[in-house]
């Protein structure tokens, strides 16, 4: 995954506080004197791998170019807790008024690159890759498999453009399809896309065979117990790659990894991770 690009850091800052600020920050604006200055300190507050943080100082200079920022972290970086990430130095108001926003994006990006890291973790050694899925949240796509490469992920594809994959409910369209729905859809696929990889499906390990002998490359393993999949695994035989989906836990993950499959998809990373726990702390 390419890093962040300033501009669409900036477009995601931008609508992230017009929608927090609407006409004004009523509450710093009515208690806070425009003279107060203050110094915030972005901490972890629990063990987490850091993601977003570019985005969390693209908040307070968005509101104050001529904030003093100081980056004592990376993204992809491990931090205890306690650790500061960033501090920051400006007017008061600018600091309560984007605090919010810049934890918003910090604690839902780092909770995404710290699930994928326990997931990584739990499958060193096997030669299997963890890879993310579509299911994002709209118009967050780029940030969230962003921070699953930042803990350790690898990105699978990033939309419908970009790699075939021939679901189970294309196979039920060519049903009637001959020699069979697989063969048909790797046919038409490697026909109109020739410079696309092409994934297909499989629920069985008939479809698995045919995917083999269609010249798929890659054959995604769905909710398949361990013994299929190393069935599965078998019948490939290297003529594909092989990617386990769908009933993936930090349970499960290890004997499926062991089933010597390539990949491992986990939508979980993106659709289940609980945000990190970071706050921040004003410097009395």
């Amino acid at each position: 995954m390419p890093p962040l690009t300033p501009a669409e850091i900036q477009q995601a800052v931008r609508a992230a506080l017009a929608e927090d600020i609407g006409s004004g920050d009523a509450t710093t604006l009515a208690t806070v004197p425009e003279s107060a200055r203050a110094i915030g300190l972005l901490r972890a507050r629990e063990p987490l791998v850091l993601a977003g943080l570019e985005l969390a100082v693209a908040v307070f200079r968005e509101l104050d170019a001529a904030a003093q920022v100081e980056r004592r972290a990376q993204d992809g970086q491990r931090l205890a807790a306690g650790e500061a990430a960033l501090r920051i130095s400006g007017p008061a108001r600018v600091l309560l008024t984007a605090e919010r926003v810049a934890l918003n994006f910090v604690q839902h990006l780092s909770g995404i690159a710290t699930l994928t890291a326990r997931f990584v973790a739990a499958v060193q050694g096997t030669g299997a890759r963890v890879l993310d899925t579509r299911k994002t949240m709209p118009g967050w796509r780029r940030f969230e498999k962003y921070a699953v490469a930042c803990g350790g992920g690898q990105n699978h594809r990033f939309g419908l453009f970009d790699q075939i994959l021939i679901k189970d409910n294309h196979l039920v369209a060519l049903r009637d399809a001959l020699p069979n729905p697989i063969a048909a859809a790797v046919q038409r696929a490697r026909s109109a896309f020739p410079h696309l990889k092409i994934e297909v499906e499989a629920d069985t390990l008939e479809q698995v065979r045919h995917a083999a002998v269609a010249g798929a490359d890659i054959i995604l393993l769905d909710n398949m117990d361990v013994a299929a999949l190393c069935e599965a695994v078998r019948i490939v035989a290297g003529r594909a790659r092989t990617e386990a989906s769908g009933g993936v836990n930090l349970e499960t993950v290890r004997a499926i990894a062991g089933t010597g499959v390539d990949f491992i998809s986990v939508g979980a990373l993106t659709h289940s991770a609980c945000a990190a726990d970071l706050g921040l702390d004003f410097e009395l």
